[in-house]
């Protein structure tokens, strides 16, 4: 039968209640939210939700690894915590986590003691040196060690478990141990041969990239773009989850490396601007390099996260670039080494968890149920020779994104998904199948339950956003062989696992089009069609239909939004298939704008 312990230490009682004993079979909870509603006005409010939810995510991505143990409540939207929403889902009964005991821990310190054995001790940072953090990250997957930022002050944590409580040791500095800085930005990087590169915040990635990358030690199929230690200074900028902390678990549990930095190449980075300019490129590069080395060029690399273009790098900072220029030019870099992007953008890009719910259980396959010749003809869409019977009519499909991210799949299914009038209009939802990396429970979730108006196609630019005119040679940037084998590949594997024939959009941004061999390459995955920003109108290709993307259709108001597609499909008479993207939009939406476009051209 079922059990839930609640657990809760406290001073008064801890000298007559021994230690609890960590159990491999107990799924352990720990309610974080106490650090999304603190006055971050108060810096000590701002130090206590950063340490707290940077520990607990680099704990959970260590043991969490081989299976799932720790989970945490923490994102909210609307009202709803995310977390509950998927862990209630699947403790119903006959469900994955139904028959798993439960153990409720409700103080930090008390999970950390709870899973001390589970780790090796920690990997200590410095508060002053912001990207040490993610060094800090990268360093605790590799060495199974939870990252601490360096406070003395009392009631840090740093004092609460390595200088009291469990006193966890520690395993790796990245500042020395009397507090005073390890990078500086000066001389020869500490342990290297290498000289500083004069900016304090990239000499602690080149020294992980000399010390442990370039040995081989971390995984490189793996990557992790997320702010650094500058949140800090400006946590108010977005809501009290965008420092995304929560999210580092996965990639903790993947021994990836984590990085912040500006793709551009003609200013200083907003959080550096005593660099040599474009030192962030350069980089940024690096680690694409050593990652592509390492890959052999056969593999792609996965990066969760996304440019924080609300603290840094556009003209937000007081940078020279606006927010989708900067995520433009960071897809086109990361493109050119065989990487793409699980994009946790800002607004809804927190994301708890995934460390456990990569352990859910999928299906060998999802097929999904398209519509037959005999039924086209039924409907009167095909003559009995097979063809388009148009008679006048205009056909156009809604993208349904944008849905490229784990953390957008996961917080938006309560509010848009669970919309009661989804399955009343045909929608095509493009998620990105890769996603299930992250997110299993949410894909398997939207399959198990969709109606058949609810089909699916894949989300920019694949299994995956890059930008795939990157892959094609000569590559700009890389100079690097085609990597359009090595993404076919990838494609492959995740479109046959959810019955994906159609790529609904290609972000092609500032990189150029695709040309043949970039068209072969979509059509060995993507037969029934692709959606590029760069190319034709409309046309065939071989036997794969391509179909321009134009426009996005965004207007809350719905008459307008109707308004607008008519106006759209009028100024093309001579092409009868159109495609409209819009974002987040719900099914209610839908069907209100499908409504009015029925009112509006009766016809």
């Amino acid at each position: 039968m079922r059990r839930i312990i609640i657990c809760i230490l406290v001073a008064l009682i801890a000298g007559n209640c021994r230690p609890l004993k960590n159990d491999d079979k107990v799924i352990t909870v720990f309610d974080l939210r106490y650090t999304l509603h603190g006055d971050l006005s108060k810096q000590q409010n701002v130090e206590k939700a950063w340490d707290h939810v940077h520990s607990i995510a680099t704990l959970q991505g260590i043991v969490n690894r081989e299976s799932p143990h720790l989970f945490i409540r923490y994102v909210e939207n609307n009202g709803v915590c995310i977390d509950d929403y998927w862990w209630n889902m699947y403790r119903r009964k006959g469900n994955w986590l139904a028959d798993r005991d439960t153990l409720v821990l409700s103080d930090l310190v008390d999970v950390i003691s709870y899973y001390k054995d589970k780790i090796k001790g920690v990997v200590v940072y410095d508060p002053n040196v912001a990207s040490t953090s993610n060094v800090a990250s990268s360093i605790a997957g590799i060495k199974d060690l939870m990252a601490i930022r360096y406070d003395l002050s009392p009631g840090s944590l740093y004092s609460q478990v390595v200088l009291a409580g469990p006193k966890l040791p520690v395993r790796v500095r990245l500042i020395n141990k009397d507090g005073t800085a390890m990078f500086t930005g000066k001389g020869i990087l500490p342990g290297t041969r290498i000289t500083s590169s004069g900016s304090v915040k990239n000499d602690p990635y080149l020294w992980f990239i000399e010390k442990y990358m370039s040995q081989g030690k971390c995984n490189t199929e793996f990557g992790a773009n997320y702010i650094d230690q500058q949140w800090r200074k400006n946590p108010t900028a977005v809501g009290p989850n965008h420092h995304t902390l929560s999210n580092h678990d996965f990639f903790v549990s993947k021994k990836a490396f984590f990085f912040d930095l500006s793709p551009w190449a003609d200013e200083p980075a907003t959080d550096d601007t005593t660099q040599i300019q474009g030192t962030d490129l350069s980089t940024l590069k690096l680690f694409l390099l050593q990652a592509y080395k390492q890959n052999e060029g056969r593999k792609m690399c996965y990066i969760g996260g996304f440019p924080s273009w609300a603290f840094k790098y556009t003209k937000h900072a007081k940078g020279l670039h606006e927010d989708v220029p900067t995520e433009w030019e960071y897809s086109k870099v990361i493109s050119a080494y065989n990487a793409f992007m699980d994009a946790d953008a800002i607004g809804y890009g927190a994301l708890a968890n995934a460390s456990f719910w990569q352990h859910f259980p999928l299906e060998k396959m999802y097929k999904q149920s398209w519509v037959t010749e005999a039924e086209l003809k039924q409907r009167g869409y095909l003559n009995e020779k097979g063809e388009v019977d148009f008679k006048g009519r205009n056909f156009f499909v809604f993208y349904v994104g944008d849905y490229d991210a784990a953390s957008w799949v996961s917080q938006t299914s309560p509010s848009i998904w669970d919309d009661p009038r989804r399955g009343e209009v045909p929608l095509m939802w493009s998620v990105s199948p890769v996603l299930q990396e992250r997110v299993p429970m949410a894909l398997h979730y939207q399959r198990m339950t969709a109606t058949k108006n609810d089909y699916f196609a894949a989300a920019d630019n694949g299994a995956g956003y890059l930008n795939p005119g990157m892959l094609q040679e000569p590559r700009e940037i890389s100079g690097l062989p085609s990597g359009l084998d090595a993404w076919a590949e990838h494609c492959k594997k995740y479109y046959r696992i959810w019955d994906i024939s159609i790529t609904g959009f290609v972000i092609d941004g500032y990189a150029q089009g695709l040309n043949k061999d970039g068209l072969d390459c979509y059509a060995s995955f993507s037969p029934n069609g692709i959606v590029p920003q760069k190319s034709d109108i409309s046309r065939l290709y071989g036997n794969m239909p391509i179909l321009r993307s134009v426009w996005d259709i965004q207007e809350d108001d719905t008459r307008q939004a109707a308004a607008n597609i008519l106006t759209q499909i009028k100024k093309r008479p001579m092409i009868p298939f159109h495609w409209f993207r819009s974002i987040l939009k719900t099914p209610t939406w839908y069907v209100n704008v499908v409504n009015e476009l029925k009112k509006q051209n009766p016809e």
